[in-house]
């Protein structure tokens, strides 16, 4: 993607002019051709438009997984809006804080999305996915061309603590759409499913490249996993996306014999690194191979295995880095470049990287020379192959999702119970990572663990939930006041020896 640069739109809008009567999204019962996507997106921007939606304006989108949010999607991008992903999974502290940093004009949603939405934003526009659009009514005019405008916002955790917004333009993300098709060699013959929300990157990502590339999808209202392996074996999909958890459901199936999984090129595995005994166990039972693969919301595809020379996959590398991405190690504090074999903070470069951060003032340290810096520590073979270690940023990542502890620290601070408190997170073979809170108790204070796993469960989404609560004496803290979280950690770990 390069002088030949187009919005999403417009790549949406030349699929549907080439295979308008070709399969492209399944939900359900229900299907829709590459052409009925684009009718619908056209529709959808005729709503929105009539709403009072305008290039460059925010529209706050909060839904369950369903097509009208592959259409309003598309629609809003139509008109040059960018569609800031709002997790319905939220709960009312998380929306009123993403509503702060980014400053959304309009609300949009399913019916459950919207009520969340207009408790925080009680003046803006609603528009729901719920109701019947109108076909719109003559020719919908040219797309949207600014491909340097933002076009869609996701959320991700810095070091910093609460979320921040990264911001992605038409051209960013196109860029990662092709680098996204080019590690999983994907063609127009090929068929997967989405069952990741689309408002995460991987999700996101992987609806606009199935677009690009003109391969088919399924989108499922919900994770369930024997939906997705029925899925699998009666449509002879030929590939799978897979987390950690959906990775370790599979290991553990008492029946996964019984699903005929042999359409499938591959799985791959990203979010987490892979856990290569289960890996190892979902294919000898399956005789599916897997594809590990690394990326994050400010750089969505950043290294893959080779997926054209199978017998060079590995499980203990992400790969190597993906076609238009540059990785190099540096030395977190100084910042100087280290040699092959040496570990450091894994910094990146390439044209689908982030615009930047909502609010900006977090932009300027997210990168080094104009690198991007991730944040996850590792080190390079002389070959290129990538090996992903540790985290220089203390965010905990529980099913591929990033948790920042300040934000339920700040919540277990807000207890009359709690003197004090850190939270930080602990390997985990489900869920990547669990969440541990150590607790100063109050003085006189008597509450029991579940008291408190409920104070954040109560506040938080479901997979920001506390599963351990250890209480100490004091937290362990430098004379800045930063938490020394490893101390924690390694103690909890001392414990269970």
């Amino acid at each position: 993607m390069g002088d030949d640069a187009r919005t999403l739109s417009e790549v949406l809008r030349r699929r549907a002019a080439s295979d308008r009567d070709r399969a492209a999204l399944d939900f359900e019962d229900r299907s829709f051709t590459f052409g009925d996507v684009q009718s619908h997106a056209d529709d959808w921007a005729a709503a929105l438009a009539g709403a009072g939606v305008t290039p460059g304006a925010r529209l706050a989108l909060m839904s369950a997984n369903r097509p009208e949010f592959v259409f309003a999607v598309y629609g809003a991008l139509q008109l040059g809006a960018a569609v800031v992903m709002f997790s319905p999974a939220w709960k009312a502290m998380e929306v009123q804080h993403a509503c702060a940093v980014v400053s959304p004009q309009f609300v949009l949603g399913d019916d459950a999305g919207c009520a969340a939405l207009a408790a925080a934003l009680p003046t803006a526009p609603v528009v729901r996915l719920d109701r019947a659009v109108p076909a719109a009514a003559g020719d919908p005019g040219p797309s949207f061309d600014d491909v340097d405008a933002d076009a869609v916002l996701v959320f991700s955790s810095g070091t910093t603590g609460l979320p921040k917004a990264v911001r992605h333009t038409h051209r960013s993300l196109g860029h990662g759409v092709q680098h996204w098709i080019a590690s999983l060699g994907l063609t127009d013959r090929d068929h997967f499913q989405v069952a990741t929300p689309p408002v995460h990157i991987l999700g996101l990502l992987n609806i606009v490249t199935a677009v690009a590339a003109g391969s088919r999808i399924r989108l499922h209202p919900r994770f369930e996993l024997d939906a997705s392996l029925r899925a699998i074996a009666e449509e002879r999909m030929t590939l799978e996306m897979a987390v950690a958890p959906i990775a370790l459901g599979m290991a553990n199936h008492p029946h996964l014999e019984d699903f005929d999984l042999s359409s499938l090129r591959y799985i791959m595995w990203g979010a987490t690194p892979v856990a290569e005994e289960v890996a190892r166990t979902v294919s000898r039972r399956s005789g599916v191979r897997w594809l590990p693969a690394y990326g994050t919301s400010e750089v969505p595809v950043i290294a893959a295995n080779p997926v054209q020379d199978p017998e060079r996959w590995r499980l203990d590398s992400a790969g190597l880095a993906a076609p238009g991405v540059e990785i190099r190690i540096a030395d977190p504090d100084t910042g100087a470049v280290l040699e092959p074999g040496s570990r450091g903070e894994i910094e990146v470069r390439s044209r689908s990287a982030m615009a930047g951060y909502l609010p900006d003032s977090e932009t300027a340290a997210a990168f080094h020379d104009g690198w991007y810096r991730t944040g996850d520590i590792g080190w390079l073979e002389p070959e290129g192959w990538l090996h992903i270690t540790d985290r220089l940023k203390e965010m905990i990542k529980v099913r591929g999702f990033q948790v920042a502890p300040a934000e339920l620290e700040a919540v277990l601070h807000g207890d009359p119970r709690v003197h004090d408190c850190a939270v930080f997170g602990v390997d985990d073979d489900e869920l990547g990572e669990a969440i541990v809170a150590a607790v100063v108790l109050a003085p006189g204070a008597q509450v029991a663990p579940e008291e408190l796993q409920a104070v954040i469960a109560d506040r938080l989404a479901g997979y920001k939930r506390v599963r351990h609560v250890m209480v100490v004496d004091a937290i362990p803290r430098l004379p800045s006041g930063k938490a020394l979280r490893r101390q924690l950690k390694e103690a909890w770990i001392a414990d269970r020896r």
